[in-house]
């Protein structure tokens, strides 16, 4: 098919869509450039689940679904190719069986014309909706038989004669039939005289058996493929390489997709390796210094023992001395009592005798320590217990974080989410401010209150709600997403919280969550709240229970990284608690969304 300048045709292919690799119909055109049926694009981006567009060749994304409209000029000029196929099909090779070739099929003898030639259709007059007449007749001049063929078609059989009828001899085999100069949309089909003999009947194979997955020539499909689903050889070669384009393209995003996969997971053994080094010499010299403040400890309980030892000593010893001078004092006045009462001097007797001196009244006088009574060592064995419990916990917490991060199962600890729980909200439960979607999966805060009936257990001033799930003993796992927001509160709390009026939030009162507000600022809810300062900004959080040990961990999904834990005992049935805050004028209108929890792949 001419355009311009010599050499310039249009090849079917140029009209086939790539999806249904059939003739343009409605043809459209997306914004990378390329074109397809109407229907077709559209079907194919309703199959993608409301993901981003793709197109199909390049696969260029846009985040919008691009607005199709029909290429009128696209669609004239194909519809006009399919009028002109259809005059040159009408003298086509019909096989028994209806099977017929294509004549703009573009190859092998999808051209080759069995009977008697039709005229060529004659031009349509120019008007709305045709090419222009000088395009449309260069284009029919190369697509009809030169008018000077003198030799006519012959008239073949459809089957070779047999060589038991009249009109041959048993000797001599049936002539082959003849097969006449073959044209195409682009001229004479000479392009593929080169195609390989049949082995049986020394035709070109120029047919391909899609039944059998084979290829043959004319008198193959005749015969053995006669019924068959039959098309020229070289459309179905150009069919499938366009698929193996379209194949070579989707294997080259998939490498370049493993790639940066690759490339991810090389960084981040990278980050990982730079994070252990920075743990592994941030606990050295932590426990270093820990180990330096209990030396120092052990060194000033020593000398605080020795100077109360001292003490004691010094006040024994001067109590000593005081005693043993008024015993000595004493025992000089008994001597002289002695004396007197052996004299007969009654002179002697008044003049010296006299009142007895004063003395200390001594009962009060005792010498005692702490330290006798064990107190300093029981206080040691009690910071010395406690210290070992939470030595015992640092281990399992930091075996949490590598099963959340990594994914692999331990010998001690398993993963967390293999405790996953379906959680789901408890309408009866929420403020009134409180929107809960049909499933129970998500919640937000309203501007106005809902007309809902005011029960004992619904929370008439804080915007929050409680899980349906109570837990009382056992693990327990749940996800929430929290992207979007800029406040929220999420943990667990008791059934018998107080629900009306002010309420105070503490484990002390009940709760146990982990509160962001204002976008950057998270903080446990303790007496007073726990600030802690986050490098990454969770979108994910996940919440984990263990109500036997009466510990719950928050993480950052996203991230696989332990953000809080915190150890009590929960001697009440908890419930998942959930509170998205007030929407702050349309801020903070996001919702909270319970997720499915994802399982990580064992090594």
């Amino acid at each position: 098919m001419a355009l311009s300048g010599s050499g310039g045709f249009l090849s079917e292919d140029q009209f086939i869509c790539s999806i249904c690799l059939d003739v343009f119909t409605n043809p459209v055109s997306t914004p990378c450039g390329h074109s397809y049926c109407l229907n077709c694009i559209s079907t194919y981006w309703d199959g993608g689940g409301g993901k981003t567009c793709v197109c199909p060749l390049c696969k260029e994304s846009f985040r919008k679904r691009p607005e199709l409209h029909i290429n009128r000029t696209l669609k004239e000029i194909t519809e006009q190719f399919k009028k002109m196929a259809d005059g040159l099909d009408r003298g086509a090779m019909v096989f028994e069986g209806g099977i017929e070739s294509q004549g703009w099929g573009g190859g092998g003898n999808e051209g080759v014309s069995y009977g008697v030639e039709r005229p060529p259709v004659p031009p349509r007059p120019p008007g709305m909706g045709v090419m222009p007449g000088d395009l449309l007749l260069e284009m029919k001049t190369r697509f009809q038989r030169p008018s000077n063929s003198r030799t006519p078609p012959p008239v073949l059989h459809p089957h070779p004669p047999s060589p038991f009828s009249s009109n041959t001899t048993a000797l001599s085999p049936p002539a082959p039939p003849v097969v006449p100069r073959r044209y195409t949309l682009s001229g004479p089909a000479d392009s593929f005289t080169d195609a390989p003999l049949c082995p049986e009947h020394q035709r070109g194979l120029e047919f391909f058996c899609r039944t059998d997955q084979t290829c043959g020539c004319a008198v193959c499909m005749e015969g053995e493929h006669h019924g068959h689903q039959v098309i020229p050889a070289k459309r179905e070669w150009l069919i499938k390489k366009s698929q193996l384009e379209i194949t070579e393209a989707e294997l080259r995003d998939m490498i370049t997709q493993r790639e940066k996969k690759v490339e991810d997971i090389r960084t981040s053994l990278e980050n990982i390796q730079v994070c252990a080094e920075h743990e592994t010499a941030g606990s050295m010299h932590m426990f270093s210094a820990l180990v330096s403040s209990v030396e120092r400890s052990q060194a000033e309980l020593l000398e605080v023992i020795e100077m109360s030892q001292r003490a004691a000593q010094h006040r024994g010893q001067t109590l000593i001395r005081d005693l043993e001078q008024e015993i000595s004092e004493l025992r000089k006045r008994s001597a002289t009592l002695t004396q007197l009462a052996q004299s007969d001097d009654y002179v002697l007797f008044f003049k010296t005798f006299s009142t007895p001196p004063q003395t200390r009244d001594w009962s009060d006088a005792v010498v005692t320590s702490d330290l006798t009574s064990g107190a300093v060592l029981l206080t040691v064995n009690q910071m010395v217990e406690r210290f070992r419990e939470q030595l015992k916990r640092l281990p399992e917490i930091c075996e949490l974080w590598l099963t959340v991060s990594l994914g692999r199962s331990s010998p001690k600890v398993r993963r967390v989410q293999e405790y996953a729980v379906d959680i789901t909200l408890d309408p009866l439960t929420a403020h009134p401010r409180l929107l809960i979607s049909d499933d129970g999966k998500q919640v937000r805060c309203w501007d106005r209150y809902q007309p809902v009936a005011d029960g004992p257990e619904r929370f008439d001033r804080v915007v929050c709600v409680l899980g349906r799930q109570a837990f009382s003993s056992g693990r327990h796992y749940w996800e929430v997403e929290v992207g979007g927001k800029t406040d929220w509160d999420l943990g667990v709390a008791s059934h018998s919280i107080n629900r009306k009026g002010k309420i105070i939030v503490s484990p002390a009162h009940g709760y146990w969550f982990l509160s962001l507000r204002d976008k950057n600022d998270y903080a446990f809810r303790t007496e007073p709240s726990t600030a802690l300062g986050l490098n990454h900004k969770p979108n994910r959080i996940g919440i984990y229970v263990d109500c036997d040990k009466g510990q719950v961990s928050f993480y950052n999904v996203d991230a696989k990284m332990l953000i809080y834990t915190f150890t009590d005992s929960f001697s009440d049935v908890i419930h998942p608690f959930f509170s998205p805050c007030t929407n702050k004028s349309g801020r903070n209108e996001a919702p909270l969304i319970i997720c499915p929890v994802s399982m990580p792949l064992v090594d």
